[in-house]
């Protein structure tokens, strides 16, 4: 197996006349060093069956395919999707582990197989959204490790009581213990890009209920997040009718009224949701 490096990384684009798009934000990992790591820090196993999301040209998805039993790699962008099991074929030796589907991550509804574990350069503009479709449609994902833009990652990992704390880091505990899992550095990506990376890992545990109260749960989230100097008793004023009936529902529930969103954690949101 050989990975691909910076002028590997090149001479793909220039073959196939691709000028990275900052929309789909294509900025294309070229550090086998950083690759292996990943997938390493994921834990991936000769049993899993990994999903990669944006495996643009390659390179992260031929570490993968050192290690696991399937690869499954979702690419938006076409002329990539094609060009990936050309490049797996010649560099990887199992190249027959790899799967790829031609689709936007955000619309994704099934694979051609569950899931065990993910790992994604995930595209910054889109990366928590998608990371939160995961979790959601691929129950079969026990664990992973996504590259996303610092302050992302800040976010998704953050506690209560941190200035990170949002709506990101209360809804991906819906699913899962999210953690940061080490950075990584400007100069592995082509083309370089003017924002730091890190690491973020997460293993699934079972959820605080079921769907309806996660949307329940969800809505309530939004609202508590929407002004976040607003106590929680005005903050959701609008969905019980006035700040005098979200005070009742919040006492009923065992939350101090006058504290904000960012002092709750999940289970302190499903209390709330369960009050009615």
């Amino acid at each position: 197996m050989t990975l691909l490096g910076a002028a590997e990384i090149r001479e793909l684009a220039a073959a196939l006349e691709l000028k990275p798009s900052k929309s789909l934000g294509q900025n294309f990992v070229h550090d086998a060093n950083t690759c292996r790591k990943i997938v390493r820090i994921a834990e991936l196993t000769t049993d899993d069956v990994a999903l990669e999301i944006g495996p643009g040209l390659g390179s992260l998805t031929l570490a993968m395919l050192e290690e696991a039993r399937e690869v499954i790699a979702v690419e938006i962008d076409s002329r990539l999707a094609t060009q990936l099991p050309i490049t797996a074929a010649k560099h990887a030796d199992t190249p027959e582990k790899l799967t790829v589907v031609n689709q936007d991550a955000l619309t994704l509804k099934d694979l051609p197989a569950e899931p065990t574990v993910l790992i994604a350069n995930l595209p910054y503009n889109v990366s928590v959204p998608v990371f939160l479709h995961l979790l959601e449609i691929f129950p079969t994902l026990r664990s992973g490790v996504v590259m996303v833009q610092a302050e992302v990652a800040d976010r998704l990992a953050a506690k209560p009581n941190s200035k990170e704390y949002g709506i990101p880091s209360v809804k991906a505990a819906w699913w899962a213990d999210v953690a940061g899992a080490g950075s990584v550095s400007r100069s592995i990506f082509w083309p370089q890009p003017n924002v730091d990376s890190k690491l973020v890992g997460f293993k699934r545990r079972p959820t605080p209920g079921d769907e309806i109260l996660r949307k329940k749960v969800f809505s309530i989230i939004d609202l508590a997040f929407a002004q976040r100097r607003k106590m929680l008793r005005s903050a959701l004023s609008s969905m019980y009718g006035g700040s005098a009936a979200a005070e009742e529902v919040l006492t009923a529930a065992g939350i101090d009224p006058t504290l904000r969103g960012e002092a709750l954690d999940i289970h302190a949101f499903c209390a709330i949701a369960k009050q009615g």
